[in-house]
């Protein structure tokens, strides 16, 4: 399947399930992320949860990473550059939501692309090979490209990965893991 055709199926089975079942599934989500060889790196990106949009719901996944005292790192959107910039996650930093409805730092203490060490990613779909499927705005992939070659990235969905992803494109950035909650897809 192509993206286009990815994006509108997954944002349909998104829309079908409810609330309960969506805190249920990102429940066992961060349960399997436990799993993961990951555990000794210090910098964790990870995004916060666009409600409207329906994402995995990464609040269990923070206080793993919290329990667990490492640094998190949040992001904030720049949609005229197409850039993120990097904060982290501090007890006094300043939430808000952007015009999309994406929670973001008001502002906070900067960190670099090449700090993090783990980065957690939202996507519609993926694919066997590790190919995924986000919004169509390439934020994490411009992202990821300034990451260390060595950054694990891992995607976290709500459903089985599909056999392929027909319109992969050079620059797109392959994951290392998708967790969801029934499975760990490595790559």
């Amino acid at each position: 399947m192509i993206k286009k055709e990815l994006r509108h199926k997954y944002k349909v089975l998104r829309k079908q399930l409810s609330p309960e079942q969506m805190d249920t599934l990102s429940l066992s989500i961060a349960n399997h992320v436990l799993k993961l060889p990951i555990w000794e790196h210090t910098f964790y990106h990870l995004f916060l949860s666009i409600e409207e949009q329906r994402e995995v719901n990464t609040d269990y996944i923070l206080n793993i990473l919290s329990g667990k005292d490492k640094n998190i790192v949040i992001s904030k959107s720049d949609f005229k550059t197409g850039l993120m910039t990097h904060f982290l996650l501090t007890d006094n930093i300043k939430i808000k939501k952007n015009s999309y409805n994406i929670p973001e730092p008001v502002d906070g203490i900067a960190i670099s692309n090449d700090k993090i060490d783990v980065a957690f990613i939202p996507l519609l779909g993926f694919d066997k090979a590790g190919n995924r499927v986000g919004y169509g705005k390439g934020f994490y992939d411009r992202f990821l490209a300034g990451c260390k070659p060595e950054t694990i990235k891992i995607g976290l969905s709500f459903f089985k990965a599909e056999d392929k992803i027909t319109d992969v494109y050079e620059s797109d950035i392959k994951l290392d893991y998708c967790v969801t909650p029934e499975t760990i897809y490595t790559f």
